[in-house]
């Protein structure tokens, strides 16, 4: 059986009523058990959106203990859970349940990598002009509000018709928001990178071996398709070997090239990791 999570009564003062409604909706939903998980699984590859739905809902209250983690590092709880719950629905999509791990023990990296992308994205943008921060901002809100409303990542062509502005408007938006990028790219860091590792999650000793192997896998196979430098590039940009993110200015003056090329390589790169992720999902 799936461990029962329970959430907190008084979690902050700051809160406000609609988070609290919020915890007290999900507290109602339905924990599965991991036979059910199976069945509802082999369903999602079939395309059944009810029980992707059923999935995601059972797990809602996880999502919660997971951001609490996170708070007071620049965005509010509720923005916090709402990266996690897009996490999940990732994770949803992904699982294999033929690989022998409970859904919450993969699920745990999916939403932790949208919670801590979304930190890291709110205090790279602070460091961007207003104006790019504000087409970014709204470019993430619609890609949140059409992932939940449909369950699925939006197309560039979506997104600029719910913001009602042109595709190339939004392209240059996601340009400068690399971070949103990365998610897109569905590759993986393992807890050993400092990226991830910040806090001890609540799950079994063993659920964090079969985490550590999935993940490792998802590294390798995804990472493997690049070169050596876009490879280089990218774990330099997201600080994948214990350091801190950089930008190209910065990974410029290490490695020698101009910062307008290693943009080009870290482009490229995601785009592989895109394509081969969205080859691996089918």
């Amino acid at each position: 059986m799936m461990r029962n999570l329970q959430i907190t009564q008084a979690i902050t003062n700051r809160e406000n009523k609609s988070v609290e409604f919020y915890f007290t909706e999900i507290s109602k939903e339905e924990l599965i058990t991991a036979q059910e998980e199976v069945v509802l699984a082999q369903k999602i590859r079939n395309g059944d959106t009810a029980a992707l739905e059923k999935l995601v809902k059972s797990n809602l209250r996880f999502v919660v203990s997971v951001a609490k983690k996170y708070q007071y590092q620049g965005l509010p709880l509720s923005d916090l859970i709402n990266e996690g719950n897009l996490g999940l629905i990732k994770a949803a999509h992904r699982f294999d349940e033929t690989r022998g791990f409970k859904f919450i023990s993969f699920a745990v990296w999916w939403i932790r990598q949208s919670i801590v992308f979304a930190i890291a994205e709110n205090a790279r943008m602070i460091r961007l002009p207003l104006n790019k921060v504000g087409d970014i901002t709204k470019v993430n809100k619609a890609i949140s509000r059409i992932e939940q409303e449909t369950l699925r990542e939006p197309t560039i062509e979506q997104i600029a018709g719910y913001l009602g502005v042109k595709a190339d408007k939004v392209r240059d938006a996601l340009y400068y928001a690399p971070w949103t990028s990365s998610i897109d790219a569905t590759f993986c860091e393992e807890d050993e990178y400092s990226l991830l590792d910040k806090l001890p999650l609540e799950t079994d000793a063993a659920d964090h071996v079969l985490v550590a192997e999935s993940v490792q896998y998802e590294i390798d196979r995804l990472l493997c398709g690049l070169t050596s430098r876009e490879r280089e590039i990218i774990e330099m940009t997201y600080g994948m070997k214990g350091g801190f993110a950089m930008s190209p200015i910065d990974i410029s003056k290490n490695i020698g090239m101009c910062a307008e090329r290693i943009r080009q390589i870290r482009n490229a790169a995601l785009d592989k990791l895109r394509n081969n992720a969205t080859v691996s999902a089918r």
